[in-house]
């Protein structure tokens, strides 16, 4: 009974009690990717094994979670808590950008330095003479050999132009369902929201067609050499984001539906706005390098 007082007081920093989700959650992982290992080996029952894991650990994730979400609302998260939270967040979005950072560094250095290299400028002119004359250093470019055959491009001004509104749109809706959360204007609230939700889950519609069409029509593929290997991982990982925080977006919704928030206390809600932004700002990133220049 002291420890909970204690976890109430606004002065304490609140630690929480042992926890069983870790374990449990580390044993499901294993599960998974040993499944997949299997899988990909062509192990008859490797498919089964990933998807138990799969499984497991969603199961594993809405129950750790919601022992998170009782916490908050119970009034354990203090203002010491609620900073510790906001610096975690921080620094998930600073490795985030790493993460991207890398993408794009791969893709720039693929543009700027391998292309010419192998074209024959610089040092790269017995490169050329010798291993890969006539080669062109156009972008875009399936690398020497033409790995993967000839392929087109997606024109900017498409379903990628489409796309860009629709995530910048999400941003505003999403502001102002945060500046209706501080106003508690609830109505309001929970209709923005939901609107950042469907722009969310329309972006992904749109960039499931636009991969569709790539594939069928345009022979651009994820075998498509230097280019096609640099699109796909930018513009799938991103779309996987896309993924993940509309979900987060669609919890915080349920969550703002159930009343879990106030104007001074709704971290939650924050850090999910938070990501999406960083989402926003990629995207108009890959809109730019990847499909405009």
């Amino acid at each position: 009974m002291a420890h909970t007082q204690a976890a109430h007081d606004p002065n304490v920093y609140f630690v929480p009690k042992d926890s069983k989700w870790p374990l449990f959650a580390s044993v499901a992982l294993f599960v998974l990717f040993f499944g997949l290992a299997s899988w990909f080996n062509e192990v008859s029952w490797g498919r089964t094994v990933f998807f138990t894991g799969v499984a497991g650990l969603l199961l594993i994730l809405f129950k750790w979670f919601a022992d998170v979400i009782l916490e908050s609302v119970s009034g354990y998260h203090n203002r010491q808590v609620d900073g510790s939270f906001r610096l975690g967040m921080v620094w998930f979005i600073f490795s985030e950008v790493m993460f991207f950072g890398a993408f794009f560094g791969a893709l720039f250095y693929a543009r700027q330095l391998s292309l010419p290299w192998l074209g024959g400028a610089g040092d790269g002119v017995m490169t050329n003479a010798l291993l890969w004359e006539g080669f062109s250093t156009a972008w875009p470019s399936a690398g020497p050999g033409e790995v993967g055959g000839a392929f087109q491009t997606i024109p900017a001004w498409g379903l990628p132009l489409l796309n860009t509104l629709i995530l910048l749109t999400s941003g505003v809706t999403l502001t102002i369902a945060h500046h209706a959360l501080k106003a508690d204007n609830r109505r309001q609230l929970l209709v923005f929201l939901g609107l950042t939700v469907l722009l969310g889950c329309l972006f992904l519609f749109f960039q499931v067609e636009e991969y569709i069409h790539a594939y069928r029509d345009l022979n651009l593929t994820l075998g498509s050499g230097i280019y096609g290997s640099t699109f796909f991982m930018l513009t799938g990982f991103h779309g996987a984001h896309v993924t993940l925080g509309t979900i987060m977006l669609a919890i915080i919704w349920l969550r703002c539906a159930k009343g879990h928030f106030t104007r001074d206390n709704h971290f939650a809600f924050e850090a999910v706005a938070w990501y999406w932004h960083f989402v926003d700002v990629v995207w108009l990133a890959l809109f730019l390098f990847v499909y405009v220049l």
